[in-house]
């Protein structure tokens, strides 16, 4: 077993002074990583990977109960629409060029609403993350996860 560590730092000088922070998480115990890069086509959805309460219980899938972190990277300089998909909510946001979305864990992760108000329920399992490009031409996107 190995430990994770992420290091994010914010680095910018205004008016001569240095401002920003740099945070360190180490995460125990990681015996298994999956790292790839995928090419997503213009005007496709792209299932970059899928959960299951077990490996053996969808193909290809990763354990969500095992799962310590995601990272979801856009390594293109144009937007693309990132899709957090549950078990019956999902969650979408712009993946703008260059930047990294990350999840601390995929089970009990997220509840979808519809409204302005948080209700702050229960929480349900990510079942899937998928990318839309709707850019021109394919786009690569690099996906990180570290699990016990």
């Amino acid at each position: 077993m190995a430990d994770l560590t992420v290091t994010l730092t914010e680095s910018v000088t205004l008016e001569g002074e240095a401002k920003g922070s740099t945070n360190t998480l180490t995460i125990a115990g990681i015996n298994q990583t999956l790292e790839r890069i995928v090419s997503c086509p213009d005007s496709q959805t792209t299932t970059l990977v899928v959960f299951n309460s077990d490996v053996h219980g969808a193909a290809g899938a990763v354990d969500t109960e095992d799962t310590r972190y995601v990272r979801i990277t856009n390594l293109e300089s144009a937007d693309l629409k990132l899709a957090i998909v549950g078990t019956s909510d999902n969650y979408q946001v712009n993946l703008k060029g260059g930047h990294s979305h990350v999840l601390s864990t995929t089970a009990a992760f997220l509840l979808g609403e519809e409204d302005t108000t948080p209700a702050f329920g229960t929480l349900e399992d990510v079942a899937s993350i998928q990318v839309r490009n709707t850019s021109g031409a394919a786009k690569k996107v690099e996906l990180f996860i570290a699990g016990v």
